[in-house]
């Protein structure tokens, strides 16, 4: 019988390299496609898929080349490999029980990791696992005894460093690709499974520990000292609430509605067809606005950075901004210490808090960041229907979103904390179109702003279903309901495109213009009081949370947050942009220019007064600014103890399983349970939730 040879190209050190790098590779690209959930959307992404291992790969095994002993070198890329698909199959293990990645974070906790998963673990493991471990074994095997021969003459180090280069090419042109797919990459890194998918495992752990080190050194030099400068800033700018409003709505539970790009320049816009008809974009969300039960502020401005959306909850639910690089949710929402909205009601009030959205939690870190900021619940895409019919890229579309979410707010102990995240209304804006929404298209050369008042529209009629739930079901009376665009729909290079239908003509259109438009919708609607209207104060999302709590009639003098009530008499009115830029109500300054609000015209040469009042605007905003970057890259919140708010430990919180949990409470209470369901006598509420899809709303709605 022959005996069993290897290939003769194995036997030379760069064809076993070149082995370990296909294996390694197979193995990468099976866990991608069948193990990870990474969302491929284009052939595009398909092509970066399969090259983005090969450069780590080759990068990584290389280094054994530079050995020149043979035993050494091969010895060294048997440790490699060997590492490298430990942590491949451990990311597999590990997503299948958490639809996460795991962090450097993740490693230096491992033993909460193993007693969180427990005796699952064990039901984690397929039998097809073997796969990624097997020929850990196999290998070294078939060198001892010889199956594959080890040769002794090294590689020349021309020939390793031009491996070395080889792979930093690959990386390079992996990389390009990468950004021009998605832009931003490596700066918003506002998702772990767009690092996997673009740039790989082995990169992404690179990546995350050199984040992990810069923001654990900023951290370790932090000291409680620092909290003074903080808590004096505090002190100083405190708005104190106004005694008409505070405590209007006590006790109420609290519903924030998140309208994902939605600007304030489409409340009460009307878009014209080509027939010159017009059509109301928003109508239900109009006629909250104008009603005199609601807070409605005109002069709202979004202040996120790169982390957008999730800088918008950190502004509005911890009165902080986000990070001027990167987002804070990814970088820091699973280690920082926060005192946020839903903690702090549940501390104080007794608060029940759940959050629902219809995407990955992993998606900016939420899944992490939500157990920092107190969330007892998170409702993720796992609890929901989704499929191709009623979702897109960011998720499940709004209508069924909320009507979904019914069987979950339904059980929550009143009064309650809860978030919800729409989607639809979301770049490209091309989900939507006319024989689809009953929505007529705009029509300008940017097919961007064209399909924008579509989808705005369907995030309307989604918002007004799920009111209509609210008050069939029993809700709407005893709650207060918060509405915010979190950022801007249309850029400022799309603006010029949108200027003729805001009447204004695209060649004048200026930087004065484009800071006017990062207005955003804020509405507090409080069912049963009148004292509402619109109002004209200047403020941005910082200024949310200490308006909402004055409202629950809670004392906001004792927390660390850098907004300023906007129902106050003292608020200031001075709104900052994360970049330094800021908006007051007579003056702007943008992009390096100061301009007049009554004219938008630049003022070149300021009067001496209006210099010293200019500067002493550009003083408040970066000390507002710096404040909160001293608290997010310093974890400073967890030297503060004056608040009375004990320190939340996350390792407590498991999103898993939300309504069994719910469920058990509910049992738990009997007689005394609160839910909504409960007071239905345990019957279920979703039968008296009303909804069309955009199908059905195509044919119910007039055609254009």
């Amino acid at each position: 019988m022959k005996k069993l040879k290897a290939p003769a190209f194995l036997n030379k050190r760069l064809g076993f390299y070149a082995l370990l790098t296909f294996l390694l590779w197979a193995k990468s690209i099976f866990a991608y496609l069948f193990e990870f959930n990474l969302g491929i959307e284009s052939l595009t992404q398909y092509f970066i898929l399969f090259i983005n291992p090969i450069a780590s790969t080759m990068f990584l095994l290389s280094i054994a080349l530079y050995v020149r002993r043979s035993k050494a070198s091969y010895l060294t890329m048997m440790i490699i490999y060997a590492l490298a698909s430990i942590l491949l199959f451990a990311n597999v293990v590990y997503y299948r029980e958490f639809t996460d990645f795991i962090t450097v974070n993740t490693f230096l906790g491992a033993g909460k990791v193993a007693s969180g998963l427990g005796e699952s673990a064990v039901r984690l493991f397929r039998p097809f696992d073997l796969l990624y471990l097997i020929d850990i074994v196999i290998l070294p095997i078939l060198l001892w005894h010889k199956k594959i021969k080890e040769e002794e003459r090294p590689v020349r180090a021309r020939m390793a460093f031009a491996m070395t280069a080889l792979s930093i090419m690959i990386f390079s042109g992996n990389l390009f690709l990468a950004e021009a797919d998605r832009p931003e990459l490596l700066t918003r890194t506002f998702s772990r499974d767009y690092l996997i998918k673009y740039l790989g495992v082995n990169a992404f752990t690179v990546y995350d520990g050199i984040q992990t080190y810069k923001t654990n050194q900023v951290r370790a030099e932090a000291s409680p000292n620092d909290l003074k400068e903080v808590e004096n800033y505090v002190k100083e700018h405190h708005a104190a609430p106004n005694s008409e409003y505070f405590g209007l709505a006590k006790g109420r539970n609290v519903i924030t509605i998140h309208l994902e790009s939605l600007q304030q320049f489409v409340i009460d816009y009307k878009l014209k067809d080509e027939n010159g008809q017009e059509h109301e974009v928003t109508p239900f969300l109009n006629s909250i606005f104008h009603s005199n039960s609601t807070f409605a502020f005109d002069n709202f401005f979004h202040q996120v950075k790169a982390g957008k959306t999730s800088d918008a909850e950190t502004l509005m639910e911890n009165s902080l901004f986000g990070l001027n690089q990167g987002s804070l949710f990814s970088q820091l929402g699973g280690k920082n210490t926060f005192q946020a909205a839903p903690d702090i009601l549940k501390q104080t009030e007794g608060y029940t808090s759940a959050a629902f959205h219809g995407n990955s939690g992993s998606f900016w870190n939420r899944s992490e960041t939500y157990k920092n900021l107190g969330y007892d619940y998170f409702f993720d895409s796992s609890y929901y229907d989704v499929n191709d019919e009623n979702s897109f890229q960011y998720g499940l579309h709004d209508k069924p979103f909320f009507q979904q979410s019914v069987k979950y707010l339904e059980r929550l102990q009143q009064p309650f904390y809860s978030k919800f995240i729409a989607v639809s209304n979301h770049y490209p804006y091309s989900e939507f179109k006319n024989d689809e929404a009953g929505f007529p298209m705009a029509n300008t050369s940017d097919e961007t702003i064209n399909g924008y008042f579509a989808t705005a529209n369907y995030l309307d009629k989604a918002v007004e279903e799920f009111f209509n739930y609210l008050k069939a079901s029993g809700l709407y009376d005893n709650s207060i309901i918060v509405m915010y665009g979190d950022h801007y729909g249309i850029s400022n290079s799309r603006n010029p495109d949108l200027a003729p239908l805001l009447g204004k003509s695209k060649e004048t259109w200026s930087n004065f213009d484009n800071a006017q438009m990062q207005r955003v919708p804020y509405m507090v609607h409080i069912p049963g009081q009148e004292k509402g209207g619109i109002n004209h104060t200047y403020g941005g999302e910082v200024d949310a949370l200490p308006t909402l709590l004055h409202l629950l009639g809670t004392d906001t003098s004792k927390y660390i947050q850098l907004g300023q009530d906007l129902l106050s008499k003292d608020n200031s009115q001075i709104v900052a942009f994360r970049d330094g830029d800021y908006v007051t109500p007579n003056y702007t300054y943008y992009s390096g220019n100061l301009y007049d609000n009554k004219n938008g015209m630049p003022i070149s040469e300021p009067s001496e007064i209006l210099q010293r009042q200019a500067d002493g605007w550009k003083e408040a905003v970066s000390k507002q600014l710096h404040t909160s970057d001293n608290i997010n890259n310093g974890d400073l919140l967890r030297f503060y103890s004056a608040s009375g708010l004990k320190p939340i430990d996350a390792s407590q919180f498991d999103y898993k399983d939300g309504l069994n949990k719910m469920e058990k409470i509910e049992n738990k209470l009997g007689d005394k349970s609160t839910s909504i369901f409960d007071q239905h006598g345990k019957k279920s509420t979703q039968d008296l939730y009303k909804t069309e899809t955009y199908k059905q709303y195509q044919e119910q709605t007039p055609q254009q």
